[in-house]
């Protein structure tokens, strides 16, 4: 007690806790205190999962830190390999595959496509340690500004760890997966390393991976020597390569190229003046590029190579190709020429064109009125009924088996079984020569010359000169029942043209892995196996010059210029070919709907003759005239099948027998013009 007799106040001189001095109470201090003591709770559990956090954080930057390699084994990321093809005169016309373009490190390329790669995609690339949180707010900020997605926060670290490691999945596991990979790549590597794992991975559309590979395919030069527009150009591609692809859209392209050269000069990368210069300047294509020539043949190339060195290689291959692109350029001309001056606008109806080399070297391929990669090839992947474009193989079969030009067959009705052909006109002509037959396109002699030299001659005779596909059986084989391709057709009449030596299409000279001396394989024509006799393809030259001269092709004819060639339409106009060749050329051409209906007004001796003409014409500018190798039969001939009006098959034995020996007696017609390449003399009075 104190000295006055009372208890001293112990509370006296403090503070009161509260502003009113009023005890808070049991509830106020209850509530105080859980409080107080969740707020620790809390803190003790972040500060906790922090640590833990960080650990992860360490050991999973630690983890990716021991998987990375030297920076140059993971600056080619493709998982295949890559066709770069080469047309007749050296130059690339085509690439298939995924492309790169080697190795190329950030210090070797033009110092433009660095500033534009960084300005459009990671400006403070340099100064961040792999993850910019600066940038991710940023970006946060201007997404929920928009209501949507449309900045990205990832640097350029982070882009290089998503290709290295991950998917292009979009999740936020990729994205938490992707800062400690981030943070791998920056203890590794120094920044050059890492951007130059970059410039060499990223995927730049139109199958190019790096910029290497995207510079050559579309300005044919390296990245080493790029403009700054050309640069700008090839970053602006990183956004959306497909969209901004300039050999799609070129203008677009431009468009883009012109926002990042502002972003360039933002960060001090160009003067004003580069500026207005890069503006004024826009980036062009490559010739090759702007061209855009070849897809349809590089396609075809593709189908027929080995495909361990076309569509599954897992190497970089170079390809010498017998491609032409003038002549390919001519006969779109061609086809476009006509269907815009002679078709109906708005129909569906499609072609196709082949021109080969007499020794079957394909020079272009027009697989239908669209152009681009991809697109379904008529030329080559199309199996039509042939026609009377058939009619040829036929008299082949005939002239091998020792008939001539000149012998007679009777057109007259005729009935197989249940079935009877008839003509074009619906008329019959009597005694007729096979030159007329088929100058005329005669249906009736044609069926009469195959049953009489044997479905199985015939058949084997198609097989011989090129036709892959399987032959119709039945007595209308000789009417064109079968179905083939363009490409080979127009190989069979390359091998008429070619004295009868076997001219199988093809279009790969040399096949090389990249920086490889010697070639894997060589496809250039070799001496191939003689298909029909010289004579034979000689004799059956001069029957189809008389088909353009004075029958069904005289739409085809070439002022000063001898050319061979046949018709074909098959039942309902549902196909109409042209299919024909002079002394350095063979060409062929087909017309049809992909839905198999009937064409409307179109024979092979209209349309397609006329397609093929303004080719033919366009290709052979410059070049000198040259006689066909062609033979005509000598005066006489022989009734070699009557005007029955039924057949059940072949002559008779007896029958055959006379007439090989009357032919012998006579002398088989020879004699006449006779021209045999540089032994064949051309007989001016037959011309």
């Amino acid at each position: 007690m104190g000295k006055d007799g009372h208890e001293p106040n112990r509370r006296k001189g403090r503070k009161s806790r509260h502003p009113d001095g009023a005890d808070p109470g049991p509830v106020g201090r209850a509530v105080r205190f859980v409080v107080l003591g969740t707020a620790g709770l809390v803190w003790r559990i972040l500060w906790r999962v922090g640590l833990v956090g960080a650990a992860v954080l360490a050991l999973a930057t630690g983890y990716y830190y021991s998987q990375l390699p030297a920076p140059g084994v993971l600056f080619d990321g493709r998982g295949g390999g890559s066709v770069t093809m080469l047309d007749r005169h050296g130059n690339v016309f085509a690439w298939r595959g995924e492309q790169y373009g080697g190795e190329l490190r950030a210090t070797e390329v033009s110092p433009h496509l660095i500033h534009a790669v960084v300005s459009a995609e990671d400006r403070r690339f340099w100064d961040h340690p792999g993850v910019d949180v600066r940038g991710l707010a940023r970006a946060m900020l201007v997404n929920l500004r928009a209501g949507r997605v449309v900045q990205g926060g990832s640097t350029l670290t982070q882009q290089v760890a998503k290709n290295v490691f991950l998917t292009a999945e979009r999740s936020i596991e990729r994205k938490l997966k992707e800062v400690p990979m981030a943070l791998a790549l920056e203890l590794k590597y120094d920044k050059e390393d890492i951007l130059s794992i970059y410039l060499n991975r990223v995927y730049l559309g139109a199958g190019t991976f790096g910029f290497e590979a995207a510079s050559q395919r579309y300005f044919g030069k390296s990245a080493r020597l790029l403009s700054s527009a050309e640069a700008a150009m090839l970053a602006g591609l990183l956004r959306a390569p497909s969209r901004y692809a300039p050999t799609s859209d070129l203008e677009r392209a431009q468009g883009r190229a012109s926002v990042i050269i502002r972003l360039m000069e933002e960060e001090g990368y160009l003067t004003q003046a580069q500026v207005t210069e890069a503006l004024a300047s826009p980036a062009e294509l490559s010739a090759a590029a702007a061209a855009r020539a070849g897809g349809y043949f590089a396609d075809w190339v593709m189908e027929t190579a080995p495909g361990f060195l076309a569509k599954d290689t897992t190497e970089d291959v170079t390809m010498a190709t017998t491609f032409d692109p003038e002549i390919q350029r001519k006969a779109e001309a061609a086809l476009a020429r006509v269907f815009a001056e002679k078709v109906k606008e708005g129909s569906t109806a499609q072609a196709a064109i082949v021109v080969m080399s007499r020794d079957g070297a394909v020079r272009a391929i027009v697989g239908g009125r669209e152009q681009g990669t991809g697109q379904f090839n008529r030329a080559s992947q199309a199996l039509r009924q042939t026609g009377s474009a058939f009619k040829p193989v036929v008299y082949a079969a005939a002239l091998e088996a020792g008939w001539s030009p000149n012998d007679i067959v009777e057109d007259a009705p005729l009935t197989i079984g249940n079935w009877s052909p008839s003509n074009y006109d619906n008329r019959f002509r009597g005694p007729i020569t096979l030159t007329d037959a088929l100058a005329n396109s005669i249906n009736t002699v044609a069926v009469r010359v195959s049953e009489q030299v044997g479905r199985e001659r015939v058949a084997a005779m198609a097989t011989r000169l090129g036709i892959t596909s399987p032959i119709a059986p039945g007595p209308a084989v000789a009417l064109g029942t079968s179905e083939a391709t363009l490409v080979d057709m127009t190989g069979v009449y390359a091998t008429i043209a070619n004295a009868g030596g076997s001219a199988a299409p093809y279009g790969i000279r040399e096949i090389r892995l990249r920086g490889e001396d010697l070639p894997l394989m060589r496809g250039d024509a070799a001496v191939g196996e003689q298909v029909i006799a010289p004579r034979s393809a000689a004799l059956l030259t001069y029957m189809m010059r008389e088909v353009i001269e004075a029958g069904t092709g005289r739409r085809a004819r070439l002022p000063g210029r001898e050319a061979a060639g046949k018709t074909g339409t098959t039942q309902a106009a549902r196909d109409a070919w042209f299919i024909g060749f002079t002394a350095d050329y063979v060409t062929g051409v087909w017309m049809g709907n992909d839905d198999n209906t009937p064409l409307t007004g179109v024979t092979g001796g209209g349309l397609p003759a006329e397609i093929w003409r303004e080719a033919m014409l366009a290709i052979h500018e410059g070049i000198e005239p040259k006689p066909l190798r062609l033979e005509s039969p000598g005066p006489g001939s022989l009734l070699m099948a009557g005007g029955a009006s039924s057949l059940g098959g072949a002559d008779t034995v007896v029958e055959r027998v006379f007439n090989d020996v009357l032919r012998g007696l006579l002398g088989g017609g020879g004699g006449g013009d006779t021209r045999r390449g540089g032994d064949f003399r051309p007989n001016t009075s037959d011309r």
